[in-house]
């Protein structure tokens, strides 16, 4: 298998793969209606549409999209609807649940139903996106953009876990992980430091899925290897990291959002520790990102 280096290349390799059932909870949300579309004239998914019928049915008009392409169950009641696609998606009749025109507090309540959601108990639940960026010569996995505030160790250890099984889907064999601080010294003043050596030495004891795995790093040492030469720093990242593991949701959703915002990014994200993939997509994020985040879905509900 190629690997995958480019998101345009995973919207083409899910392609070859069979369509996917992806169950969209109140789903009159004009942000993602075109994304949906899209993806359906592709013939990567059939969407499963819950929510007010006549609205999304006007939605589409007025986006001249043809639903007659989708399935749509009326519901009135929002709660209603999410709670409807969590259901689709944990007995199998869907393959992937992705949030609509509903809050994400309410939305992720109906995931984390101890009794009918979609999180394993004990399992941690955490975020990872696939980022392409024009100046890097190939994707960057990051986590935790959207979860986790501050990773304990467990935390940190499962968010690499994800990470590294995300990367291996788009054919990167041995993913270089970097844990991410502010310099690359062990300081009992940063605890996430203390973390970071723990885990290193987790992985030189075969702890952890077969990675390539250092920190703490700064970002010059994981993604440049002009600057490792320079630093003398030496690191089995060597500057060409896959995955970046940061130490906390206000580190990682400012680097993230500052590569949309000033470095022409596009990513594709998904909720990890659920028994299916789960879409939260930000109102905020391209066309482009959109699209990319349901074709990354579909790659990861495949065994």
């Amino acid at each position: 298998m190629s690997t995958i280096t480019r998101l345009d290349q995973l919207v083409e390799r899910v392609k070859n793969l069979p369509k996917k059932r992806i169950a969209i909870a109140v789903a009159e949300d004009q942000n993602t209606l075109s994304a949906i579309d899209e993806a359906t004239k592709m013939g990567i998914i059939h969407p499963i549409m819950l929510g007010n019928k006549d609205k999304i049915i006007s939605l589409c008009k007025e986006e001249k999209i043809n639903h007659s392409h989708f399935e749509i169950i009326n519901f009135e009641n929002d709660v209603e609807a999410t709670q409807e696609a969590v259901r689709l998606v944990r007995s199998g009749e869907a393959d992937v649940l992705m949030k609509g025109l509903i809050g994400t507090d309410k939305f992720l309540k109906a995931v984390l139903d101890k009794e009918k959601g979609l999180l394993p108990p004990k399992t941690v639940m955490s975020y990872v996106c696939a980022i392409e960026i024009p100046k890097y010569k190939k994707l960057l996995f990051v986590s935790d953009t959207a979860v986790l505030p501050f990773p304990n160790l467990d935390q940190k250890i499962a968010m690499i876990k994800y990470s590294v099984n995300m990367a291996k889907k788009f054919g990167i064999e041995k993913p270089k992980v970097a844990l991410l601080s502010s310099a690359e010294k062990v300081s009992s003043h940063f605890e996430n430091t203390i973390d970071y050596a723990t885990i290193c030495k987790m992985a030189d004891r075969k702890q952890l899925p077969e990675c390539i795995i250092d920190g703490p790093l700064d970002l010059f040492l994981a993604c440049d290897p002009e600057s490792v030469k320079i630093k003398g720093v030496p690191t089995p990242v060597n500057g060409e990291a896959d995955v970046l593991i940061c130490p906390s949701i206000e580190a990682a959703n400012i680097f993230y959002k500052g590569l949309m915002l000033f470095a022409e990014g596009e990513l594709a994200g998904l909720i990890q520790g659920t028994i299916k993939p789960v879409v939260v997509m930000s109102r905020s994020e391209s066309a482009k990102s959109k699209l990319y985040c349901i074709a990354l879905s579909c790659l990861m509900s495949e065994d």
